[in-house]
Order: C-alpha cells, then structure tokens, then sequence
C-alpha cells in the first residue's frame, strides 16, 4: 500500500514521470511551526543531478505545502505537500522495443503481473522518485522529535562496492565491536557528512576510493551498490510495540520498502554472530544525565537517575523496545537496474528472447542520495512510536489511582515511576 504508519499517517503519490509527485500527512501535532524552508533542505540532499556521480536528471525539487497550516504552523488537520515534476521524459521508454520487453532486475514485470498494467515509463510507482512524498513527510516527523525530544537522525555512506570505511577484521568483525566506529556515532551529524560529497561518507580516505569506484562504474554504463549506516541519537527509553511492531521490526519495514534496497541489520547485525555472548551482551550501569535543553524531558532542568549501558551491541534496542541508548542500523543497496550497457531479456510472454540497451537516466550508485531517504524514513518509524507511547503514558495518568502519585520519568514518555 501507499500509507505508513498508525497515528502519524503518511500516503505518498505520483509515478517517476507524471505531472506531480508528494505526499499527505494525517497525525501531525497542531501548533507546530512549518514552512517550506524547513522541508526544502532534505530535498534537495535527495535530487537528482547533485554531482557527476548522480543522476543528471534536473528537478530543483521545490517542495510546496498545499494544505495543513495557517500562518505558518501547523493546525492538526492533513499536510499536503506537492513537487512538480520539471524534467520528465517519458519519451526516452516510448519504443516499440521497450514495450515488448521488461527491463532485468526491474519492476516491469512483476507490476505487470499484479495489476494487469504498468507505467509505461520510468519505472512508476517503483522508481526512487517516489521517495520524494517520503522525504518531505520525514522533514516533518523529523522538526517534531528534535523540538519536542532533541532527538537527531544521521545517515551516512559506511561502503560502496568492496571499499568500506569500517572494513570486518577478526577483532572487529562488526563495527559495534570498533571504538572508532562508536565514536563516530557519539560525533556524526549532517553538517559533518555533507562535508565529504559527492559520497557522503564521513572519511576523507574512503570517499575518495568511493567516489573513483563509482565513477569507475559510470563509464563502463555499469552500477554498483553499497551500504548507509544510520543513527539516532536521544531516544527516549519505551519505544516500540511488541510483539509484531518492535521498534526494529518497524525500522526493517521502513527501510527495505525504499527502493533498492536488500538487507537490514540493527546493531552488530550479523557480525555478532561471530561474539560470544560474554563479549557481545551490553551490561547495566548506572548513570546521571541531563536531558538535551530543548527535549520536553528536560523543561525542569533536574538531573534524572537511569539506567544506560556500558557497551551497545544491541543497537539501542533490547526486546523490541529502546533502551535510550543511541539505535543504529544499516541498510544495505544494491546496484541500480538500469544501466547503459545491453542485457539479455525476454517478451512478456516468454515467447522470444531479446537484446535490451536500457535508456533512461540514472544513478550508477544510489547511496549518496539514499542518506535523506533513510533519515526520512527513521523519523516516520520514531514519530509514530513516540506518539504510541505517548497516549499510553497519558491513559495510565488519567486513572484516579495514578493522577495525584505517578511522576514524570527522565524521558518525558515511559510509565516507570
């Protein structure tokens, strides 16, 4: 389906070369301020034609919001936000050729066997430039969390093809087990990454290798794929819905519905595989923390005590629910369908077999422009869980056994007393 999420409901639109693409958000809290400007710098770290390594397709992307607040704030009621579609081409698929053949590895195919149709262009509803109505939803999500939580979301590109920034050793055969990896967690944020672009990989020495192997690729009219790493900073303690919408399990929803992608895993991932339990196990510590000024958990400004972990191979989450730990996670792309060179295919009734030299522009590697897309799609999974555990906090409240004695908890949601 078109619509994610339970209370904060996002349903995006438009196929890759239709007149519009965008999205509408039913849930967002009212009184909020929003304009343009505080959607439009995700979008344009997602559009296309941002380097010689992208795309060359030319949208700006400007996004412009339809509905859903009043002098700028928002009012409770459904966000529409709209980006015209500026340089399509559905000319470039319009042949004879392309018609009687889907494209390898694409979604020509399968959408033509589950609807009986498909987009005659560009992929439709499969291409990335769906992903657009995501993005500008996740701006949004994404200034509630960090006004009301101080919570920070940042993607960034961990490997390309074999050239990784963390390379597996047999010390460290998951980056939850490499001090300078965790480091880097505690550190990264955006204004860091979009340092090191086109790639996005915050390691001056990999994204040099990364940017060459992809432009490697480009000229052979080859793809390659990769890896984006993302982490998520000042969660609150109590997220998540067991037992089918674990906070995981709705961020590995999230993540493989993008486009692309093929693999997710959440903390040490399948390298822990290869920890003994000994080593791999985060014990409790104690600890005194104040919450960051601008999260709703700190507006008293009093030093909580809580619980955290010494070490955090679980990635922030233990039993489907956050530990207030930072989460991360990794998302692995693979290499793009389309691309220059000529494929072996076949008629869409098997009967004849055929050369394919797909057109169409496109990306040799989308990781670059994937880092937005998995932010956006971070903070539509943490909003909802947030705003979840939210009613429920007040539910308990509201009963006149609990209303006079139950104090608010370090994190501004969890019911722990």
């Amino acid at each position: 389906m078109s619509t994610f999420g339970q209370l904060f409901r996002v349903t995006t639109y438009g196929e890759s070369h239709c007149q519009s693409v965008g999205c509408i958000i039913d849930g967002c809290p009212p009184g909020m301020e929003l304009t343009e400007q505080d959607v439009q710098p995700q979008m344009t770290r997602r559009r296309p034609g941002q380097s010689s390594i992208t795309t060359p397709r030319n949208e700006k992307d400007r996004v412009a919001i339809q509905s859903g607040t009043e002098n700028g704030r928002t009012l409770g009621s459904p966000i529409c936000m709209i980006v015209q579609n500026e340089d399509q081409r559905p000319k470039d698929y319009g042949n004879q050729t392309m018609d009687m053949f889907p494209r390898p590895s694409h979604a020509d195919y399968t959408y033509q066997e589950k609807y009986g149709i498909r987009a005659s262009s560009g992929g439709g509803r499969a291409s990335a430039r769906e992903t657009i109505g995501r993005v500008a939803a996740g701006a949004v999500a994404e200034k509630y969390l960090k006004l009301a939580y101080g919570i920070e979301i940042t993607a960034f590109v961990t490997s390309v093809g074999n050239v990784h920034m963390f390379p597996p050793t047999a010390e460290c055969p998951t980056p939850s087990q490499n001090p300078e990896f965790l480091k880097l967690l505690e550190t990264i944020n955006r204004e860091t990454v979009d340092k090191f672009l086109p790639v996005r990989c915050p390691n001056e020495e990999a994204s040099e290798k990364m940017a060459d192997l992809i432009a490697e690729y480009k000229e052979r009219e080859d793809s390659i794929g990769g890896t984006v790493t993302c982490v998520i900073k000042n969660v609150p303690s109590g997220l998540g819905e067991p037992c089918f919408d674990k906070i995981e399990a709705m961020l590995a929803h999230a993540m493989l519905s993008i486009p692309a992608t093929k693999g997710f895993e959440v903390g040490s991932g399948f390298g822990g595989c290869e920890v003994p339990g000994s080593i791999h196990n985060d014990p409790f510590i104690r600890s005194v923390e104040t919450a960051a000024p601008e999260s709703g958990a700190a507006r008293n400004g009093i030093p909580r005590p809580k619980l955290t972990t010494k070490t955090n191979n679980s990635g922030g989450i233990q039993g489907g629910i956050t530990n207030g730990a930072p989460i991360y996670f990794r998302v692995a792309f693979k290499p793009p369908a389309t691309i220059g060179q000529a494929q072996t295919t076949a008629t869409y009734d098997g009967d004849k077999e055929g050369i394919l030299a797909a057109k169409g522009r496109h990306d040799p590697c989308v990781v670059p422009r994937a880092v937005a897309i998995v932010e956006a799609m971070s903070a539509l999974v943490v909003i909802d869980a947030l705003l979840q555990q939210m009613g429920r906090h007040e539910a308990v409240r509201q009963l006149p056994s609990n209303n006079k004695t139950m104090q608010p908890s370090d994190n501004g949601v969890s019911m722990t007393q």
